[in-house]
């Protein structure tokens, strides 16, 4: 499969490489200095960096320095990618090979390559047109992987297996017609969060293998501009994500379209043209569509019982169980706290609190190479968080009712008396009493609304536009003036 390619030049040799031999070392001897980076051709090394863009390439360079963290080879004329050529390679970290000539990657390429360490691989713009199993299984720690505007047609159902820190992939503007949704599971690719298959021409969607990825992956699955067929289950999955607010959808819905019979001139923008699915039963099709994530509330010390759904069957069929430490539970079960049956079902014998978080179990046909898995969010509560606190707050809320209606009743009833000596016996006015008789008079006057019209003593008045009554001060006359 290999291509016949020229011998590739050394750094050391005839590709002009700035800054690598210092001036004035044995090695160094007899070659002129490079003048500065105002020479077209050749790689430049900066710190821990090297670029070799545009460098007129028809390989990857030998003899690459053992320091370099990023190394860029894009815009060359590399062909394919030899075994071992990166080899030494063990702090790189960022590869870019993008606008190529890259038909073929050979066995063993990326062999010794920093390993874990290389998260960044950018192959995008180049020729491949299929990807093989072997292709990326010597990085297994890539984060980032670049594919798109390639010419691929095919994905090998074990080409990204062996990804397990994948985050993100971008397949989009080439030429696949299906992809093997099945290969991706949490298991097996827990953080991928983005898989860009856009600008395909893929014409029928796996639902049932897309509706069993997780929520995560299927947030960030980009179908639009292929060649769907206009179908109702088609329509139903796009219309669920979009309810759901999936910026997969919601950011690309000019981009949704379908070929109404399969022909290319009947395409639709289905999102703008939704008459077209007035017929279909979306109701019955969004219910068909399996939530990944259910909850299940259980008190401690109580069993839970956790069924594996799934719509294989046959005794071929195998489950498995990961619980939220990440201990993988087979049947019958481990360490006397969990229990599996035959059926896929995972008992819980007693819950405790640590044993809140996510389970999620696959069941896999070996026969037809397929597999399913199922999400399950257990709380676990604890016996205050069920009844003390119910309790605290019903209690609190009737004291604050009865406090309040205490003190609205003393409020209107146990008025206070401001007058001490309202709360002496009154002694009856007599005529014999003299001066006390005015006493009294102007006493009972304050308690009634009607105040009496005269009072003893001369020049004492009261006041009768007023329904409490206040007494004037004596004002004494001498020869017709006020003193």
């Amino acid at each position: 499969r290999g291509l016949p390619v020229a011998s590739c030049p050394t750094l050391l040799g005839a590709v002009a490489f700035r800054g690598l031999l210092r001036p004035g070392s044995s090695q160094a001897a007899g070659v002129r200095p490079s003048p500065g980076p105002s020479e077209a051709d050749g790689c430049i090394r900066a710190s821990d960096i090297l670029s070799c863009t545009a460098a007129g390439l028809d390989c990857a360079p030998r003899d690459m320095p053992i320091s370099a963290v990023t190394i860029d080879l894009s815009h060359n004329r590399i062909g394919q990618l030899e075994g071992g050529g990166f080899e030494g390679l063990d702090r790189l970290q960022t590869l870019r090979v993008a606008h190529n000539q890259l038909i073929v990657i050979m066995p063993g390429a990326f062999r010794n390559a920093s390993g874990s360490l290389l998260r960044h691989l950018d192959l995008s713009s180049n020729r491949l047109s299929v990807l093989e199993q072997h292709y990326f299984e010597d990085v297994p720690g890539l984060e980032e992987l670049l594919l798109f505007d390639n010419r691929i047609v095919h994905v090998e159902s074990r080409a990204l297996a062996g990804l397990g820190s994948l985050r993100k992939a971008y397949l989009s503007h080439n030429r696949l017609t299906d992809f093997p949704f099945f290969s991706i599971q949490e298991h097996s690719h827990p953080h991928l969060s983005m898989l860009d298959l856009s600008s395909n021409r893929l014409s029928k969607l796996p639902l049932e293998d897309i509706t069993n990825l997780p929520v995560s992956m299927q947030r960030g699955l980009f179908l639009h501009n292929n060649s769907l067929v206009c179908e109702c289950s088609m329509y139903g999955l796009f219309q669920h994500w979009d309810q759901r607010g999936f910026a997969s959808v919601t950011d690309f819905r000019q981009e949704h379209t379908c070929l109404v019979f399969g022909i290319q001139k009947g395409t639709v923008r289905f999102f703008q043209h939704g008459r077209y699915f007035d017929k279909c039963d979306l109701a019955a099709m969004s219910q068909g569509l399996k939530e990944q994530e259910s909850s299940v509330l259980v008190k401690v010390g109580k069993p839970l019982l956790l069924h594996c759904a799934t719509t294989l069957a046959g005794r071929h069929v195998t489950f498995l169980w990961v619980s939220p430490n990440q201990e993988y539970v087979a049947p019958p079960g481990n360490n006397g706290s969990l229990k599996m049956y035959a059926n896929g079902s995972l008992e819980i014998m007693a819950a405790r609190v640590e044993d809140s978080g996510i389970y999620w179990c696959m069941s896999l046909d070996g026969r037809q190479q397929r597999n399913e898995t199922w999400e399950v969010n257990v709380t676990v509560l604890a016996h205050q968080d069920e009844s003390h606190e119910p309790f605290n707050t019903g209690f609190t809320t009737l004291l604050g009712c009865v406090v309040s209606l205490v003190l609205v009743l003393m409020y209107l009833y146990l008025t206070p008396c401001r007058c001490p000596s309202c709360r002496k016996p009154r002694t009856p006015a007599t005529p014999s009493q003299g001066n006390e008789a005015g006493t009294g008079s102007a006493q009972s006057s304050i308690l009634t609304p009607t105040p009496p019209a005269t009072t003893e003593g001369p020049g004492r008045k009261v006041s009768t536009n007023k329904h409490v009554v206040f007494l004037e001060p004596i004002k004494e006359q001498q020869n017709g003036r006020l003193r």
